[in-house]
């Protein structure tokens, strides 16, 4: 009976022993392991064998994040074996600080890093987590405290890179590489905030005032166009018109010149058959034709005499001479 309880003792050891001795990691973790109080290893993923009771991993802190009732988050602390190789996100929460121009803002940001030596993570500080946070937190004070409430405001990816340069080169002896830092909330106080306000409506104001302007403006341009386009329009339509107006009148003159040739070349022929001087001729006619205008008015009580009768007679005898039977 003895025996069998003594062998049943010697199997329990020797499956707790080997229990102890038989460690699983999981994908993307790790395990410092120290032996007799020194480091001995990093224990990779899969399964590992050390030595129990000599062997053993090393406690750090983990960082764990709940939310309060507000929406805030709440961080706490707690004591691990596994450290986690994945990137990991700090959301810390909001703190004030005073930018160049002594304005206090709420600022809370985001930090993406990844412990990429983890005996460095271990040995390097002595808790990681709070030191990430309180290194955060010091450097956001220090970058926006050169910085006015404008350009915080409008420069966020400026001070997201320079936080990121700063974290990642304080942490690296800590093993940690910083990949990125992201600004939230930037939150001015409530009277700065009314007069960021007041002072963008005045901006819209001003901008919609000078849109305003510049529409009546571009109105009056193409008005004041149209209107000399409309006048060029018209004096081109009455320089036109005078052009075919002149164009007609000259060939107007040209036809009755040329009527008025042919009938001095008829009236020549024939004069030239009675051996009359055509020059004569015509003279008689213009006579003929001026007393016709002279008599033809309402008044024709008073009787025109022409100054040179005597050459109005011979010129009327020089027609009769053409026409014997008249």
């Amino acid at each position: 009976m003895t025996t069998w309880i003594l062998a049943g003792v010697i199997v329990v050891l020797a499956i707790v022993i080997i229990t102890a001795g038989v460690k699983v990691v999981p994908q993307s973790e790790t395990r410092v392991i120290e032996r007799l109080g020194r480091f001995h290893s990093v224990l990779p993923p899969g399964i590992n064998f050390i030595i129990p009771f000599i062997d053993r991993p090393k406690m750090i802190y983990q960082r764990t994040v709940e939310r309060s009732i507000n929406g805030r988050p709440i961080a706490r602390m707690q004591s691990t074996y596994k450290i986690d190789l994945r990137e990991q996100v700090y959301d810390f929460p909001s703190q004030q600080v005073i930018t160049r121009d002594n304005v206090t803002t709420e600022i809370n940001a985001l930090l993406y890093f990844q412990i990429v030596d983890p005996k460095k993570a271990v040995y390097e500080i002595d808790n990681l987590p709070n030191a990430i946070e309180k290194l955060t937190q010091t450097s956001l004070r220090n970058v926006i405290g050169e910085l006015e409430l404008d350009e915080t405001l409008t420069s966020r990816d400026t001070i997201n890179s320079k936080l990121q340069v700063i974290l990642d080169e304080a942490s690296n002896k800590w093993g940690v590489k910083v990949n990125r830092v992201e600004l939230q909330d930037i939150t001015p106080p409530e009277s700065v905030r009314v007069a960021m306000e007041k002072q963008m409506q005045a901006e819209r104001n001003r901008r919609a005032e000078i849109l305003n302007a510049e529409g009546e403006k571009q109105s009056l341009i193409l008005r004041s166009e149209g209107e000399k386009a409309s006048r060029i329009n018209a004096a081109e339509a009455i320089k036109q018109s005078e052009i075919l107006r002149a164009e007609g009148e000259a060939q107007a003159i040209i036809l009755n010149a040329q009527a008025e040739a042919d009938a001095i070349l008829k009236v020549a022929k024939a004069v030239d058959a009675t051996k009359t001087d055509p020059a004569t001729y015509m003279l008689a006619m213009k006579y003929i034709e001026t007393l016709k205008e002279m008599t033809s008015g309402k008044d024709n009580k008073t009787v025109y005499m022409p100054y040179e009768a005597s050459s109005l007679l011979s010129s009327i005898g020089s027609i009769k001479s053409l026409f014997p039977g008249k």
